[in-house]
């Protein structure tokens, strides 16, 4: 007599069907937010987030949909008869790091840079740009490498789970004697613990594009400055 085949268990399932289950347990972690667009899942690596959102005062990023700010971009001003203007980024934690440039600013890195362990990594809070405005000469004097830049990228060093991972932030900015017009046009993470991301990195077979259903959902509060003093 012939024997019917034997049920297949969950721990002979290969691991590119984990993988693909994982992926699936994600899309719908992140329902609450909005959509998923997959593109070969059991491939992917990458969420990429695409955005059009302008700074106003501050603003946090949530890199990995999980409802934890992980970064936030901030500006303030000061005035002492000049009044000076910084742009700068925080981590949301003292271990979340940000690629940096010699002097300590935040790197504005071009795309299709690779953001791994070997680019320097500083923080939790560096300054991105600053800038002063004389208002009796119409003086505009600024430094940094996010003075005035178009399509450029922030790397971010971030813990997920005790776990490192490598991600970026799509940023134009443009300083005047008013303050600053940044705009956030997209983000992006790896899900592998240490493994390296490209900037601008948002098509491709192992990337899966995050589509909010409504990107002011972008939080806009002190709630990264809250997690970063208390040590989190």
């Amino acid at each position: 007599m012939k024997r019917s085949p034997r049920p297949r268990k969950t721990a002979d399932l290969s691991d590119s069907v984990h993988r693909q289950l994982n992926l699936y347990a994600l899309a719908a972690g992140a329902a609450g937010v909005g959509m998923l667009a997959l593109s070969q899942p059991t491939e992917a690596e990458i969420i990429y987030t695409p955005a059009h959102v302008r700074l106003h005062g501050q603003l946090s990023l949530d890199l990995n949909h999980d409802k934890i700010v992980d970064y936030t971009i901030s500006t303030f001003d000061l005035d002492n008869g000049v009044t000076y203007w910084f742009l700068n980024v925080l981590g949301a934690n003292k271990r979340n790091s940000i690629a940096s440039t010699e002097s300590l600013f935040a790197a504005a890195l071009p795309v299709g840079q690779r953001v791994g362990p070997k680019r320097s990594w500083n923080g939790p809070y560096l300054y991105m740009a600053k800038w002063s405005y004389y208002a009796y000469s119409h003086g505009l004097h600024g430094s940094g490498p996010w003075f005035n830049v178009q399509h450029r990228y922030l790397g971010f060093k971030f813990l997920i789970d005790g776990h490192y991972h490598y991600g970026w932030a799509r940023l134009n900015t443009k300083m005047t004697g008013q303050g600053t017009d940044t705009v956030l046009t997209g983000y992006a993470y790896e899900t592998i613990p240490d493994k390296p991301i490209i900037t601008g990195k948002e098509k491709g077979p192992d990337v899966i594009t995050f589509k909010p259903a409504s990107l002011g959902r972008l939080a806009r509060g002190s709630a990264g400055l809250a997690a970063w003093r208390s040590g989190k």
